[in-house]
C-alpha cells in the first residue's frame, strides 16, 4: 500500500470501503509473515495481559462477560470481537464502547504506515494483510494507544492458524463450545475441529474448557500436554440450580477459586450460563483474581449486555445470530421453555455456505413455530427465499410466507404477533445485521 493512497483514505466510509476491497487483492498469509508483522507493531502482547477465546459457539458472549467483569474491577479493557452487525467499528470495544470514527481512520493509519517501512523479507513477499489481519493489527494499534491493561482476543476462524494466533503471550486460553461449522477449513470431524481451536494453547498458559462432550475434552485434554499447558476443564456439575424468568435466568456456579457463587443473566438465552460460567473460570486463572471480588462477577455477569443474541429488539420479538446446528439445537432450546402461552412466529435467512438443510429440519421438525418467514439476505452469499421455502416443505405443512427485503418481513412479522404471542428471528448473523441496522434507522427517524 502506497502511501499516496493512504493519504487519500480521511473518513471512516472511506477507509471502511477499503478495508472491504482487500479480499479482492491478497492471499492467506502465513502464521510467519503474520509475526513479522506484529513485531513491526512493537510486540504488543509483551505489554499487555492478554485472554484468547476459541471455540464454535459462544466466542462473542464469553469476551463480553469477561470484558463487563474486569472493567467492573476497575481494569482497563480492549475487545477485538468478530463479525460486526451493523458499523465495522463494533469489532473494537474499549471499555465497553466501540470506538469513534476519527479512532478508526487513525488506526487504520498507523497500520499502513508500517507497510510503507516493513522488513526486507515482506516486501520481498509483496506482504498485505488480509481483510482480517488488518482489523486486527489495528486493535493492536487502538489498545496500545489506549494502554488497557487487559486485550481480549476472539479468533476469526478456528484457533492454529488464526491471525490472533501471533500473540505469544498470554494470561488465559479459553475454548467455548464445539460444534460442526467451516468444516472445509477445520476439519470434518469435532476431534479434528478441536484440535485447530486448541492451536491458541501455549505453554504453561491455563486452557479453560467445559468438560461437555468426551471426544472434545479427550483432545482438548491432549493439546494441552503436548502444549505444556495448564488444562483446566470445567464439570457441567458446577452448575447448579437454574431457573429461569420471564426475562432473566438465575443459576449457581461452583468456583474453585471463588467458591460457590448466585448469578443472573438478564436475557431468556439458556446457552448464556455456560458462557457466563465459563468467563467466571477464565477470571479465576488471572494472576489479577485477587483483586477481583465475587461482588465485581456478579455484577459483571448481570450487566453484560451482547446484541444479537437472543436480544429482545421489540416487545416479544427476539433476534438470535444463531447460524449453525449447534446454534439452533441451544437456540430451541430456549425457545422451549419461554413460557409463551401464544403463537411463535419464524422469521429465517442463511447464506449457502452453511448448514442450512440440516438447521431447517431442526427448525421445521421441532414443532415450537406456528408460521415460518423466510427473507433473502442483500448479500452475495445468500440463499434465495424460493431455496428455503421449497426446504421448509419438505418438512413441515406450516404456513410460509415469502418476503422480499428484512424490512417488509419485519413489518409483516410484527403486524401479525397478538399480545400473548413471540417472533423469532433466526438463521445468520447478517439476518441479524440487516435487521439491527432497520431497528436503528427507525430509532433516528
Amino acid at each position: 500500500m502506497s502511501s499516496c493512497i493512504t493519504d487519500s483514505l480521511d473518513t471512516y466510509e472511506a477507509v471502511e470501503k477499503y478495508i472491504l476491497d482487500i479480499p479482492r487483492f491478497t492471499s492467506k498469509n502465513s502464521m510467519e509473515s503474520t509475526r513479522c508483522f506484529l513485531t513491526c507493531l512493537g510486540n504488543p502482547d509483551l505489554k499487555v495481559k492478554t485472554i484468547h477465546v476459541a471455540g464454535t459457539n459462544g466466542k462473542g458472549s464469553v469476551c463480553a462477560y469477561l470484558r463487563s467483569i474486569l472493567n467492573e474491577a476497575g481494569f482497563s479493557t480492549g475487545m477485538f470481537v468478530s463479525p460486526h452487525l451493523v458499523s465495522m467499528r463494533e469489532r473494537f470495544i474499549i471499555n465497553g464502547s466501540m470506538v469513534s470514527k476519527e479512532d478508526f481512520v487513525w488506526a487504520f493509519k498507523c497500520v499502513a504506515a508500517k507497510l510503507d517501512d516493513m522488513p526486507e523479507e515482506l516486501q520481498k513477499a509483496d506482504y498485505h494483510p488480509t481483510f482480517f489481519e488488518y482489523l486486527f493489527f489495528m486493535a493492536i494499534e487502538l489498545f496500545t494507544h489506549y494502554n488497557v491493561e487487559y486485550m481480549i482476543l476472539e479468533t476469526g476462524l478456528g484457533g492454529r492458524l488464526d491471525a490472533t494466533n501471533a500473540i505469544d503471550s498470554k494470561e488465559v486460553c479459553v475454548i467455548t463450545s464445539i460444534g460442526y461449522d467451516h468444516t472445509e477449513y477445520l476439519g470434518e470431524t469435532l476431534s479434528e475441529i478441536a484440535a485447530e481451536k486448541a492451536g491458541i494453547f501455549r505453554k504453561d498458559v491455563p486452557a479453560v474448557f467445559f468438560d461437555k462432550k468426551k471426544e472434545v475434552t479427550r483432545i482438548l485434554a491432549e493439546c494441552a500436554v503436548k502444549a505444556k499447558a495448564e488444562a483446566a476443564p470445567i464439570s457441567f456439575y458446577a452448575i447448579k440450580d437454574i431457573n429461569s424468568t420471564h426475562k432473566t435466568i438465575d443459576f449457581s456456579f461452583q468456583s474453585n477459586y471463588y467458591g460457590y457463587i448466585r448469578f443472573s443473566v438478564p436475557t431468556i438465552a439458556l446457552y448464556q450460563v455456560e458462557n457466563a460460567a465459563l468467563a467466571v473460570a477464565a477470571i479465576e486463572k488471572l494472576t489479577d483474581r485477587q483483586y477481583i471480588t465475587r461482588e465485581h462477577l456478579m455484577n459483571g455477569i448481570n450487566k453484560m449486555r451482547w446484541e444479537g443474541r437472543m436480544e429482545e429488539i421489540m416487545p416479544s420479538v427476539f433476534l438470535d445470530g444463531a447460524h449453525n446446528t449447534d446454534g439452533i439445537e441451544a437456540f430451541l432450546q430456549t425457545v422451549k421453555q419461554d413460557g409463551c402461552i401464544g403463537k411463535r412466529f419464524l422469521l429465517f435467512s442463511m447464506v449457502k455456505d452453511k448448514q442450512y438443510k440440516d438447521v431447517m429440519d431442526m427448525l421445521a421438525s421441532s414443532g415450537l413455530f406456528d408460521m415460518i418467514g423466510v427473507v433473502a439476505l442483500q448479500d452475495k452469499r445468500a440463499l434465495p427465499a424460493q431455496v428455503m421455502t421449497d426446504y421448509f416443505r419438505q418438512y413441515t405443512d406450516l404456513q410460509i410466507q415469502i418476503y422480499e427485503k428484512s424490512d417488509d418481513a419485519l413489518d409483516g412479522f410484527t403486524a401479525l404477533r397478538g399480545e400473548a404471542d413471540r417472533v423469532y428471528i433466526v438463521g445468520s448473523l447478517y439476518l441479524a445485521g440487516e435487521i439491527k441496522a432497520l431497528i436503528r434507522r427507525t430509532s433516528h427517524d
